[in-house]
């Protein structure tokens, strides 16, 4: 029996160009699950401010990361989609999707269209409904369209998953054994919205368990979790990554180590937000060294992680 495999990520502009910006944005911040706002206000804040002003200087961000094979984030998935069809072989077929922008979940579902059974692996160790939610809303859509819907099986997470956490302490000890030891390492993973955990998002309480479980396989003590990427005014998950990068500087703390293990690939919020940004915040604050502990990515160790979990 043919098995899909659906791989979703959150998604991509096509071009670092505002018009593609305005489009992607417009899609993304448009989920309900994302903005969680009452329609009209929010539609009048969407189109009458947030898609005038930041497209532009989104797409100028992008600019400054994108490859001849497109934006990061989709020409990582891509090789991971291929490392994965390459190990599981011809039992199994492989399609990527992204939740926003191309290519789509429609599009990715429709090539595993003719498979008796598919399973969906979004790429988020870490369930939030904003991200994992979302993904399964538009897996959902689009199946209860189809009249023969196969045998369906969505994995929520994996953030305490024996083979994900290993991949990531040897991803760390790796960086280490090349570069040395930080005088503190920070788990950095993108923020949400402070109430969508008072309303039960268990996303928090899983990011710090990640955390504890590669600390502990590391051995270590000087580690903490912050959150990075915060939007609009209200309070989010603390504490915030530029915050404690200042805060860290002026306690006297010479190098810090950044790892984000809520990203499968590097992104334009690893690469931009934690490798510039916040290595400039560091610095500027009297920090010495920041070093950026890239994804996992497509090495052999998450391949081989993604397969164990899907198995």
């Amino acid at each position: 029996m043919l098995t899909g495999i659906l791989l979703v990520n959150l998604g991509t502009p096509d071009a670092p160009t505002t018009k593609a910006l305005r489009r992607y944005l417009a899609e993304f911040l448009w989920d309900r699950r994302v903005t969680e706002l009452p329609r009209l206000f929010w539609w009048l804040v969407l189109h009458g401010v947030i898609l005038r002003i930041r497209p532009s200087r989104s797409a100028r961000l992008y600019e400054k990361v994108w490859t001849e094979n497109g934006s990061p984030l989709l020409s990582i998935s891509q090789a991971q989609a291929q490392a994965l069809q390459k190990k599981l072989g011809e039992d199994f077929k492989v399609v990527l999707a992204m939740r926003y922008g191309n290519p789509s979940i429609a599009s990715g579902l429709e090539e595993l269209r003719n498979v008796e059974r598919i399973i969906v692996l979004p790429l988020y160790p870490q369930y939030a409904s904003a991200t994992t939610g979302s993904s399964f809303d538009a897996v959902a859509d689009v199946l209860k369209t189809w009249r023969i819907v196969p045998d369906l099986r969505f994995i929520s997470d994996y953030h305490d998953d024996s083979a994900y956490i290993n991949a990531l302490i040897a991803q760390i000890k790796s960086y280490w054994d090349q570069h040395g030891v930080p005088d503190k390492l920070l788990f950095s993973f993108h923020g949400i919205p402070k109430r969508f955990v008072t309303a039960g998002d268990p996303y928090a309480d899983q990011c710090h368990k990640t955390a504890k479980l590669v600390a502990l396989g590391l051995e270590i003590e000087n580690w903490e979790v912050v959150f990075q990427s915060r939007f609009g005014r209200e309070e989010w998950l603390k504490p915030y990554a530029d915050h404690r990068l200042i805060a860290l500087s002026k306690d006297g703390i010479k190098r810090v180590d950044v790892v984000c293990p809520g990203f499968s690939a590097d992104c334009l919020e690893t690469i931009d937000e934690i490798d510039r940004e916040n290595r400039d915040i560091f610095l500027e604050a009297g920090g010495e060294e920041f070093h950026y502990i890239p994804a996992l990515n497509d090495n052999d160790e998450h391949i081989e992680a993604l397969v164990k979990i899907l198995k």
